[in-house]
C-alpha cells in the first residue's frame, strides 16, 4: 500500500493464495483506515478499519472467501469495491456484474446471469448509499437503486478501454476514465481535463473525485498521480520502479 498524507499499511504478510489485489476503499473519511480486496474475495482491513458490521477489530481484520471461490471461472472474479458513504458497509463487484453486499450495504440488483458485451471493470456508490453504478470496459453504465443513468460510451469506438468511474457531487452525474487518461463526463459532472492524447509511461488504472466534486485524480499503473480541477497533488509512486498499482482510494 502506498500512502500520501495517510499512514502507510501493507498486507504482505498475508497468504493471499497468489491472487492479485483489485480494489481499495477508505474505511472512514479523513482517516487512514483502509479496506482492500483481492480478485477472489479476500477482504482485508488495517487496524482502524470497520469490519462492515459496526465492530472495530484488532489488527488486522482478515475475512476469507468460501473455498469454492478458488475454483470459479475468471469471469466471476472480483474487479472492484465501493463503500457506503458512512463507511458502515461495502459492495464487491465481479467481472460478470455480480454484486455482493456486506455490512449495512443493501443489495439493489446486479448483472449476474446477463450476457455482457464487455466485462465489468468497476463500480461507484451513490451519495445516499442507496444505489450504485456498474461500468464495463467499453463504457457501458448500469444503474441500480437510486442511481440515475446519465449516459455512457457503450457502442462508441474508444481509443482505450474504460478502467474506472467516479460519481459527481450529489450523484447528479459521473465521470468515466479510460486507460489513456481520457475522461468522459455525464450528467452534471463537469469536465476538468484529462491526459487523453498525452504520452503516458503506464496506463491509468483508476480515478477518484474530490469531496467537493470540483475535481478528480487518476492513478497510473506505475503510481503516477494526475490531478484536475480542485484536486491537490500530495505525491505519487512514480519513479519507485513499481508497475503494479491496481487501485486508488482517497480519504
Amino acid at each position: 500500500i502506498y500512502s500520501h498524507t495517510a499512514d502507510p499499511y501493507d498486507f504482505y504478510n498475508f497468504d493471499l493464495d497468489g491472487r492479485p489485489m483489485v480494489g481499495a476503499a477508505a474505511a472512514r473519511p479523513f482517516d487512514s483506515a483502509l479496506w482492500a480486496v483481492t480478485d477472489h474475495g479476500y477482504r482485508m482491513g488495517d487496524e482502524n478499519a470497520d469490519d462492515g458490521y459496526g465492530d472495530y477489530q484488532t489488527p488486522p481484520v482478515f475475512s476469507g472467501p468460501p473455498p469454492t471461490w478458488k475454483d470459479v471461472p475468471d469471469t466471476k472474479r472480483f474487479v472492484g469495491m465501493a463503500m457506503l458513504p458512512d463507511r458502515s458497509g461495502y459492495w464487491l463487484v465481479s467481472k460478470d456484474g455480480g454484486v455482493f453486499s456486506y455490512g449495512a450495504a443493501g443489495f439493489y440488483g446486479s448483472l449476474g446471469g446477463y450476457q455482457l458485451a464487455k466485462p465489468i471493470v468497476g463500480m461507484a456508490a451513490t451519495p445516499s448509499g442507496k444505489g450504485y453504478w456498474l461500468v464495463t470496459s467499453d463504457g457501458g453504465v448500469f444503474a441500480f437503486g437510486d442511481a440515475q443513468f446519465h449516459g455512457s460510451t457503450g457502442g462508441l469506438q474508444l481509443n482505450s478501454p474504460v478502467v474506472g468511474m467516479a460519481p459527481a457531487l450529489q450523484g447528479q452525474g459521473y465521470w468515466l476514465v479510460a486507460a489513456d487518461g481520457g475522461v468522459f463526463a455525464f450528467g452534471g459532472a463537469p469536465f476538468y481535463g484529462s491526459t487523453g492524447g498525452t504520452w503516458l509511461a503506464q496506463p491509468i488504472v483508476g480515478m477518484s473525485a474530490t469531496r467537493s466534486g470540483g475535481g478528480y485524480r487518476f492513478v497510473a499503473k506505475d503510481g503516477g498521480i494526475f490531478c484536475f480541477g480542485d484536486a491537490e497533488f500530495h505525491g505519487s509512486g512514480a519513479g519507485t520502479g513499481r508497475n503494479d498499482i491496481v487501485a486508488f482510494a482517497t480519504t
